[in-house]
């Protein structure tokens, strides 16, 4: 039986037509104009009864579904680089197959054939990186369900995500930060050691930190303003400028190409890229630093690193939990958004705690 369904929204007036017939998925449809909601009503439920209609999720494939969503999501996805080339990966191990084939038993096996893969650059892929492909494919089938109705479910909802090893936490002892920031201050690319700086002093992600403009610093607050839509989770917050990442970006602003806005501008030749690429110089002063081993011998000796740019927002986040700061303090310096994230940083702390229990005590008149 066919029910059709009058919504009001802002972009005006529209007719939701659902046939639930017994033995048989739903199907809905929406339309603009009620006569046409009646006629597909009439027509498809016809069909149905006569065994001529096939449902949607069986007209249209993933290679389809991928270019509508990519249609509408590109231009507003911050991350969308990456939801593209994860969802490129799907396409190579689901196929160009109909939407009904795509099932959770077959997501698994997928799961399950990028977590034995390495990667491009010949390292193991990692359970959190696995999730976010995940992650990538869940988002584009639940655009089918909810905006297409091209799908009734979500089958990623039934596909279990791969199991996360403890939360890795990487920083720098004295030592360490000392030797890296040698390297990177004797690099020859002149924008590494500010980069480096500003990152350990504000404990922003690498985006952050790259992506920064003029416009968005504020000497006399002695600030950084990262706006609402520049974050990982599109959360407004504002940066600490202190210390040397104050003195190294006033001196940077007066040398600044007037024309660029950016605080480290790509090179001319990287015409087409929105930020600096900091890769090689950053590895060249890891390896100096001495954060990591080699492997092999003669020609095929390397240095494999132990300490990943991200790893500098850690060191941020460990020497405040260690200077005491709490968590909730901490979530907001680093713009977490649940305190789970921060919990791994709690063990650097165990004087605060004693200090916290001393007050405690004394409260309760037990001291």
């Amino acid at each position: 039986m066919a029910t059709i369904q009058k919504r009001v929204t802002g972009k005006g007036t529209a007719y939701r037509v659902m046939i639930r017939l017994k033995g048989h998925p739903p199907e809905t449809a929406t339309f603009d104009r009620l006569t046409d909601a009646r006629e597909w009503a009439n027509k498809t439920e016809a069909d149905i009864k006569a065994g001529r209609h096939f449902g949607a999720s069986k007209r249209h494939t993933l290679s389809e579904l991928i270019g509508r969503y990519t249609a509408q999501k590109k231009d507003t996805l911050k991350s969308w680089r990456d939801t593209e080339r994860h969802l490129a990966l799907w396409l190579r191990l689901l196929g160009d197959c109909q939407l009904d084939h795509i099932t959770p038993a077959r997501i698994a096996e997928g799961r399950d054939k990028l977590l034995a893969e390495t990667t491009v650059r010949g390292k193991p892929r990692h359970a959190g990186t696995v999730t976010r492909i995940m992650a990538a494919l869940s988002s584009c089938l639940a655009y089918g369900v909810k905006e297409l109705q091209w799908l009734n479910s979500n089958p990623t909802e039934k596909a279990s995500k791969p199991g996360h090893s403890q939360a890795r936490v990487r920083f720098l002892s004295d030592d360490e930060r000392t030797a890296l920031l040698k390297a990177c201050k004797e690099s020859s690319n002149t924008d590494l050691y500010a980069a480096v700086v500003l990152a350990l002093t504000t404990g922003a992600r690498k985006s952050e930190v790259m992506g920064l403009r003029w416009p968005q610093i504020d000497f006399k607050a002695r600030a950084i303003s990262l706006r609402h839509g520049e974050t990982k989770n599109n959360e407004a917050r504002t940066l600490p400028l202190v210390g040397e990442a104050f003195t190294l970006l006033q001196e940077r602003g007066k040398v600044r190409n007037l024309k660029d806005d950016r605080v480290f501008p790509p090179t001319e030749r990287a015409t087409k890229a929105t930020m600096l690429d900091l890769r090689a110089p950053w590895e060249a002063a890891v390896e100096r630093a001495g954060l990591g081993h080699y492997e092999g011998e003669g020609k095929k000796r390397k240095f494999v690193p132990d300490f990943r740019w991200h790893d500098l927002r850690h060191t941020t986040a460990s020497y405040l939990a260690m200077q005491g700061v709490s968590p909730l303090e901490i979530s907001k310096i680093l713009g977490h958004k649940t305190m789970a994230m921060v919990s791994r940083y709690s063990h650097l702390s165990p004087g605060r705690m004693v200090e916290l229990g001393d007050k405690l005590a004394e409260r309760m008149g037990l001291k």
